[in-house]
């Protein structure tokens, strides 16, 4: 119940703006209510099985993504139809669990996991009752709860009766390579929000509109304050993520670094949120008028930018925390091994300067389109010829990995970086043209799923890339082992 007291402590913040002499003493509030909340979480984590959580919380982030696009378009028999979606869901956690997880994973705490991380959206739902029965709140639990365990066992009963010989991944791995996916959510909502042009529909940080984030009515989250507002509450996810993660990687992991960069994610994480929410205030402050406000574009850019650092952070943690990682004892060393990992290596480099010539392009653009004075043509320019570099590096680093037969990840990551840049191309012509063909201010649906796609679709070539140049250096150029290498069934690389 721990994102249930988070709620609770948040409520008891004033809803009206204090005053001058009130604002010390209301930021030191909001951060013991945090300081509080982060403990909880991490005593809950503490108590919970890393598989349980990991599955849990993966059930909770395909439930935020389909009720993320059900609340787009409420009403709709689409919406309808995921609202309906989201009880699937449930049933599928709880399947997978019961098929994959052998008899130490129970599919009813996976619901109730994924129940109690759904408490943070709790408050929202509640808060547009508050006029109702004073059991509402208590209805509303015992439905969560209620749903989430009952939906999850059913779900385990059925995968029960197909269990299968594949186990699940390590629970470090399986929850790492959860967080990433939340992140990825994060930066697909991040990009709507930018594509959309709403990253200041909402005035205030860390409030909303007054009110405390976590209980902000539903009923409200309406046009670009809905993009804006529900952004801020995959924040929320992503930090209870990472919280948990450090708990699951002190629990499984005895490996130094791993430890370390796990305490390393979540500062990134807690920069992360400073830097999105005084890019709407421009300074730390809890005033709402527009008029006192400074925000900055300039950590708009930073934000974007450094939010697909952070996923592809996450990325190398699943990768480490996996089995074949663990497993290869031996890496290959001879002169084209160490060329390929230079390769591999340099081609996230070059990536990331390409992300910021194109986080500038998008973040300085005026209202208006391509016709409006101040329109960023320089930043356009140098992100097409930033590009050709970065093609020439993908075609070098992807193909040689794609040549090493003796381990099929080097392979995989190979073909899916073709592919994503590929995808990307494609998508970077099709969003010039839309934004360049526009007419006034209006902005397309068009045009905001194909930024947004270019967007997302950049964060994954970065995240494989990363991915590539973590797995090449544990693969490739070992000076403690020299030779030729085979790989045998299993994927551990051993001397031919």
């Amino acid at each position: 119940m721990t994102t249930l007291s988070l709620s609770i402590l948040a409520s008891a913040l004033p809803v009206a703006m204090p005053t001058a002499a009130a604002a010390p003493r209301s930021w030191l509030l909001l951060g013991a209510l945090f300081a509080c909340g982060a403990a909880l979480v991490l005593v809950w984590a503490r108590f919970s099985r890393p598989a349980h959580l990991a599955l849990g919380f993966a059930t909770t982030v395909t439930l935020w993504g389909l009720g993320y696009l059900a609340m787009m378009q409420p009403g709709l028999v689409a919406g309808d139809a995921l609202f309906g979606l989201m009880l699937g869901v449930l049933f599928a956690g709880g399947f997978v669990a019961g098929r994959y997880g052998g008899d130490e994973v129970r599919p009813v705490s996976v619901g109730l996991v994924a129940a109690t991380a759904n408490l943070l959206i709790l408050g929202a739902f509640l808060r547009d009752e508050r006029h109702g029965s004073t059991l509402t709140p208590l209805l509303y639990l015992v439905g969560l709860f209620g749903s989430s365990a009952g939906l999850s066992w059913l779900g385990g009963v059925v995968g029960r009766r197909y269990r299968s010989a594949t186990v699940l991944p390590p629970a470090s791995a399986l929850f790492s390579l959860v967080a990433a996916g939340t992140v990825f959510l994060l930066l697909v909502t991040g990009g709507l929000v930018t594509s959309l042009e709403s990253g200041l529909a909402v005035p205030d940080w860390p409030n909303s509109f007054g009110h405390n984030m976590l209980l902000y009515p539903v009923s409200e989250m309406k046009g670009g304050v809905y993009y804006e507002h529900a952004h801020r509450l995959y924040g929320m996810l992503v930090g209870t993520t990472t919280l948990v993660l450090v708990s699951v990687i002190w629990r499984c992991e005895e490996r130094r670094w791993l430890r370390i960069l796990s305490i390393a994610i979540l500062l990134m994480v807690c920069f992360q949120g400073y830097l999105g929410g005084t890019r709407v205030t421009g300074h730390l402050t809890l005033d709402q008028d527009r008029s006192v406000l400074e925000p900055s574009t300039q950590r708009a850019i930073i934000h974007g930018v450094f939010a697909q650092i952070i996923f592809s952070s996450f990325l190398v943690m699943a990768a480490a925390t996996s089995s074949r990682w663990v497993s290869i004892k031996r890496r290959v060393t001879d002169a084209a091994a160490l060329t390929d990992r230079g390769a591999a290596i340099l081609l996230p480099h070059a990536l990331l300067v390409q992300l910021i010539f194109g986080a500038l392009y998008r973040h300085l653009q005026p209202s208006g389109g391509v016709s409006a004075p101040g329109h960023p043509i320089w930043a356009i320019y140098a992100h097409i010829t930033m590009a050709v570099v970065v093609v020439g590096l993908v075609i070098l680093a992807a193909g040689r990995a794609i040549s090493h037969s003796f381990d099929p990840v080097l392979r995989r990551l190979g073909i899916g970086i073709l592919v994503l840049a590929g995808l990307q191309i494609t998508l970077g012509v099709v969003a010039v043209a839309v934004i360049w063909t526009r007419m006034g201010d209006a902005i397309s649906p068009l045009e905001a799923f194909v930024t947004t796609a270019h967007q997302a679709t950049g964060a994954a070539l970065l995240g494989a890339s990363v991915l590539l140049g973590a797995w090449s250096r544990r693969l490739l150029g070992s000076e403690e082992s020299r030779g030729n290498y085979a790989a045998s069934a299993d994927g551990v690389v051993q001397p031919r």
